[in-house]
């Protein structure tokens, strides 16, 4: 039997995905039709970008899961038209990237590299940086990239917290979770990394109160999703010294406008969104494997919880 895959998102896709898609379901044995013009009754899985135009899942009465390809998922999960099971992307070379990513900042902020390097007034001011466990780290969300950079730091001799909504258990990892454990965290977060979804229960996760609980001079590092911030806030913490310094990667708008006050502060570095990104690939050995598994009948790796929100 022939499985018609529908592609459902933008063109540029396509042309990234077609060919490896295709040759992970010609390594996993399996016959599909790969296409972005399947009739809808007659398609078995669907590819998704929450940014294509399919926005209706009604007509795709025989579809039995969608793929999503983006590691967020809140751009889908409030859609009536969606019964069918939603798997969130989770590729290596993404969790790869974003090991890399947040490793290459916390050692930025811990070894104070700016103040070392980015100076120009000949002055020589030798100094002794400190170790790893002489830091604290806090991970602020235990998911599957954040437990794969807490892991990362742990190996480098940070002593590193986890915070999660649910109880965790991180190999290394002071696992802490609901409000008081939220509390505890950040009375701990001498660098605090950023990396839980985007949900109404963890919107605004850093505000005026967190914030004020944090350590003096504490960094801020978010390559998780920008509304976990209230702007005004951080700045605000930034202004009076109780932030040291925020690396933000992710906005609630994006592109970041001209003229946000992020651009021009001196205590924020600002990344166009880069952190980590879906590499076509491992992402379609990703997808491939979760197709495999709906036509031998076992459990999709992934599946959203749609009252979660992730």
């Amino acid at each position: 039997m022939t499985l018609n895959i529908l592609f459902a998102a933008r063109p540029e896709r396509w042309d990234t995905y077609a060919s490896p898609l295709r040759q992970a379901l010609d390594q996993a044995g399996i016959a599909a039709d790969l296409s972005m013009e399947h009739a809808p009754e007659t398609v078995d899985y669907i590819v998704y970008a929450p940014n294509s135009d399919l926005q209706d899942f009604t007509p795709y009465t025989r579809a039995k899961a969608v793929l999503n390809l983006w590691a967020g998922v809140e751009n889908i999960t409030g859609n009536e038209t969606l019964k069918i099971p939603l798997a969130r992307m989770v590729d290596p070379g993404l969790t790869k990237g974003m090991v890399e990513w947040v490793t290459g900042h916390v050692m930025r902020h811990h070894l104070g590299m700016d103040r070392d390097i980015c100076r120009s007034d000949a002055r020589w001011e030798p100094r002794t940086p400190p170790l790893a466990e002489e830091r604290s780290v806090v991970m602020l969300g235990l998911g599957a990239l954040g437990r794969a950079a807490a892991e990362a730091l742990v190996g480098l001799g940070f002593k590193v917290s986890g915070w999660s909504r649910s109880p965790k258990a991180v190999p290394g990892v002071d696992c802490l979770h609901g409000e008081e454990g939220l509390k505890e965290a950040l009375s701990r977060a001498e660098i605090a990394v950023l990396l839980l979804p985007d949900t109404p229960a963890t919107r605004n996760t850093l505000n005026a109160e967190t914030l004020a609980l944090m350590p003096e001079g504490a960094f801020i590092i978010n390559p998780g999703r920008g509304p976990l911030i209230d702007d005004a806030a951080l700045l605000a913490a930034l202004d009076s010294g109780r932030v040291g310094h925020a690396t933000l990667d992710v906005f609630r708008v994006e592109p970041l406008p001209e003229d946000h006050p992020y651009w021009a502060h001196p205590r924020v570095t600002v990344t166009p969104h880069i952190a980590a990104d879906t590499r076509a690939r491992t992402a379609a050995e990703t997808l491939v494997e979760n197709i495999r598994r709906g036509e031998a009948g076992e459990p999709l790796l992934n599946l959203v919880d749609r009252e979660l929100g992730y």
